[in-house]
Parts: structure tokens; C-alpha cells; sequence
């Protein structure tokens, strides 16, 4: 090309979470079944939407508006509903439906997000980092991601004192991110931890976004909490959705709330900068934000997300279990989401460690996949050629840590139990074979 077309940010767009399977189709392709652990998908892991929510939406296909455009927005209805639910909330912010805009998910919402932030604005964001956010605020920026640490000695949850003087030393940071429940280690923050937060934002004239795609997904014993209840009057943006709640992620239907608009100007210009980049689509999905009031307002949904964080909270008390004992890892029990991170010990692993792939053609394509890559995406790779279970490395997270991350969501109570004696058994052969 006579001029370079290619944008500042390019190199950082990574998204390990699917990369990987392009190798996994390779090791498929060679004669080994595989078991996907990599994706947050409940659907392709077998979980079934209950009839009454697929019963509203077979409803909704009959309504005629249903298959056209909405208001940019969002669908006015559902925006009054959504915010009358935020206004709600004891002792939280309060907004109007204008202070609503929905996307095509949370994707769509999070690439606008940091698209449209000015260049030298950085967001301080979680590492590890879930990768849609950390790509997408490197890109913006042509930087790698700025990030503090969640601390593995410490429950993953954020080391504020990193954040605090990240904030203080580096006048380029214009936001702070957080994820509660977080993906990938299924942390969740106290309110202490959220509020104090919330000062350091406050203290250095900082907006906040909150990634709250997991917030119905809570253990038992955490607080339920939303932003606009700890907030207070930092300028903020709290991400919903309902893909992982119907769930329903291929209606990629996502929400941003606007919280504290008025509180500075040019964080109100900017959040309306994202209303008009939504314009220039039209709008988003109509059909999955109709649904919206009438299965969250229905009174069968309070006891359909207890039960399924009541089932998740079973399964990650049954993986960890399967981890006990084990000195090479460290396995915090998540109090929320569906995601269990292994983190290795520090000096575990080396380059000379293998796990025995029978498959020939298989164990070659391993032994030259891992020529240059780190240790534990050297662990992933070959558990991926000896098992079949495909995982995500740690390091894949923007993380200095090494271990992987795998779900919770496998639905047949026999392959799942497979699945975490497996993974401890691949450990123990893997870190004694050198």
C-alpha cells in the first residue's frame, strides 16, 4: 500500500480464549477427540433455557414489531424498566432511561467504550485481565494494556495499593476498571474494597466502569452488589447483559448504565459521543431487548438465577476438591461466574517437562507447537494433545502469573467429573516427568 493502512493498535487485538481453538481444530483434525474448557458458553456445554423464557420468546417472534429497528438507545419500554431496576436499589444512584444504551453485547459495548475514548486517556485495568477489555483499551491506545495486580495470595482480589499509586504516578490513566464477578479467577469484591476504590477515582478526578455480565452469578455468603449502590458520585459505567443469565449470548444483547452524568461535563460529552457512535448503526438487536421485562420482571426469574449460581457454587466446591493437595498449584474456590483459575507455583514449571501423547502425528504437532511459548501455554499444549481438554493460559490474561483457566459449565455430571480428576492428574504427571 502507498500509505500504512494499518491501525497503531493492530498488534494488540488479542483474544487467547478463541485463538486457541484454531490449534484445537488441528489436534481434532489429527485423530484427538477434544473437550472444550476454553469459552464461556453455557449453551454449547448442554445447559437448556428454561420453557417459560423460550416460551416468551416464541411469543415475541409473533409481534410484529419485534423484527424491525428500535431507537438507537434501546427499546424505550425495556430503557423505563431497566432504569426504574437501578432506581430501585437502596441508597444507590439514580438515572433516567436516556442514561441506557444498548449494544450488540457487551463486545460491541466495550469496543465503543475505549473506540471513543481520546487516545491519551488510559483505563487501569485487572490483571489478569479478561482479554475483550484489555485488547480493546491496548488498541485504542496503541500501547500495551496499563494493569494492577489481583493478588493470587489474596482471594484474586484487587492489590489497591497498586492501583492507588498506578493512578498517582501515571497522569495518563483516565478510568479504572473493574469485573465483579471477576473472569477469569470468579472473584468477588467486597464493598469496602469497591468503595475505596471509588475514593481513589474520586481523589484523582477518574470515571470508573464496572463489568457486571456476572452479576446474578454470586455465591453463597458474597454480597449481591450493584455499582450504583457503591459508586456514589463518581462518574461511572456499569456493562450488563444476558448472555450468561438466560443465558442467551447468541442474542448478544448488552446494556451500558450511565451513572453520574451530570457530575462532569466532559464525561457527559463523552458518553454521549457513544449514543451517537451507536447511531451511525441504527440500533441494536430489537427482539432480545423486548424480552428483557417480561423474563427479568417475571416472578419465576429470582428462583431461576438462584438456582443456577447455586449450581455453579456446587461445581466449583467440586473442582477444587479435586485440586486438594496438590503443591504444584494454587487453586482459589471462586465465589462467582462459572470460571475456575490454577495458578502454578513459581519455579513449577520448565522447558523440559511432557505428558505422553499416544497419537503420533498428534505428540509431533505438539512438540512443535511449543518451540517458543511460555511454560504454561507449553502445559496447555500438550494436556491439549495427551486429554483432548482444551484450557486457556494464564498468561493469555495479561498476566505475568502461570497456570490456565477453565469453566464450570460442563452439564454431564460424569464428564465433568473426568474432566477436573484429569486435569489433576496431567498436573501430577506433568510437573514429575522432568
Amino acid at each position: 500500500m502507498r500509505r500504512n493502512i494499518l491501525h497503531a493498535g493492530a498488534g494488540n487485538l488479542s483474544y487467547e480464549i478463541r485463538e486457541i481453538v484454531s490449534v484445537a481444530h488441528e489436534i481434532r483434525d489429527l485423530g484427538q477427540a477434544i473437550t472444550w474448557e476454553n469459552i464461556g458458553d453455557p449453551i454449547e456445554k448442554g445447559e437448556r433455557i428454561p420453557d417459560w423464557i423460550r416460551q416468551v420468546i416464541h411469543e415475541l417472534i409473533d409481534e410484529h414489531r419485534s423484527w424491525g429497528y428500535c431507537d438507537t438507545a434501546g427499546v424505550p419500554e425495556t430503557r423505563e424498566y431497566l432504569a426504574g431496576r437501578v432506581n430501585a436499589r437502596p441508597g444507590g444512584v439514580q438515572v433516567s432511561p436516556d442514561d441506557i444504551i444498548f449494544f450488540n453485547g457487551l463486545g460491541d459495548a466495550v469496543a465503543k467504550v475505549y473506540g471513543f475514548l481520546r487516545r491519551e486517556a488510559r483505563v487501569l485495568g485487572p490483571s489478569p485481565a479478561y482479554s475483550t477489555h484489555s485488547s480493546a483499551e491496548a488498541a485504542h491506545s496503541g500501547y500495551g494494556h496499563v494493569t494492577y495486580d489481583l493478588d493470587p495470595y489474596n482471594g484474586w482480589l484487587p492489590d489497591v495499593d497498586d492501583i492507588r499509586n498506578k493512578v498517582q504516578y501515571n497522569d495518563s490513566i483516565a478510568g479504572i476498571l473493574l469485573l465483579s464477578p471477576d473472569n477469569p479467577t470468579g472473584a468477588v469484591y467486597p464493598r469496602a474494597m469497591l468503595e475505596e476504590i471509588a475514593g481513589i477515582a474520586r481523589e484523582h478526578h477518574l470515571f470508573l466502569i464496572a463489568d457486571e455480565i456476572y452479576a446474578h452469578i454470586v455465591y453463597s455468603g458474597c454480597p449481591q452488589l450493584r455499582m450504583s449502590q457503591w459508586v456514589g458520585d463518581v462518574p461511572a459505567i456499569a456493562m450488563r447483559g444476558i448472555s450468561k443469565e438466560y443465558p442467551w449470548p447468541g442474542a448478544r444483547c448488552g446494556w451500558i448504565e450511565v451513572l453520574n452524568k451530570d457530575k462532569d461535563a466532559n464525561f457527559a460529552a463523552y458518553a454521549d459521543s457513544l449514543l451517537a457512535a451507536k447511531r451511525l448503526e441504527v440500533s441494536s438487536t430489537t427482539l432480545p431487548q423486548m424480552s428483557i421485562p417480561r423474563v427479568i420482571g417475571d416472578p419465576r426469574y429470582p428462583l431461576h438465577l438462584g438456582r443456577r449460581a447455586a449450581m455453579f457454587e456446587r461445581r466449583a466446591n467440586e473442582a477444587v476438591g479435586h485440586f486438594d493437595g496438590c503443591g504444584a498449584v494454587i487453586v482459589n474456590r471462586p465465589s462467582g461466574a462459572f470460571y475456575l483459575t490454577v495458578m502454578f507455583k513459581d519455579g513449577v514449571l520448565n522447558d523440559q517437562q511432557v505428558l505422553e501423547i499416544e497419537n503420533g502425528p498428534v505428540r509431533e504437532r505438539i512438540e512443535m507447537l511449543v518451540a517458543d511459548v511460555t511454560p504454561d501455554k507449553r502445559f496447555v499444549y500438550y494436556l491439549m494433545g495427551a486429554t483432548g481438554i482444551v484450557v486457556v493460559p494464564l498468561t493469555g490474561f495479561q498476566c505475568d502469573h502461570e497456570g490456565f483457566r477453565m469453566t464450570l459449565l460442563e452439564t454431564d455430571d460424569a464428564k465433568r467429573a473426568w474432566i477436573f480428576r484429569t486435569l489433576r492428574e496431567a498436573i501430577d504427571a506433568y510437573v514429575a516427568s522432568a
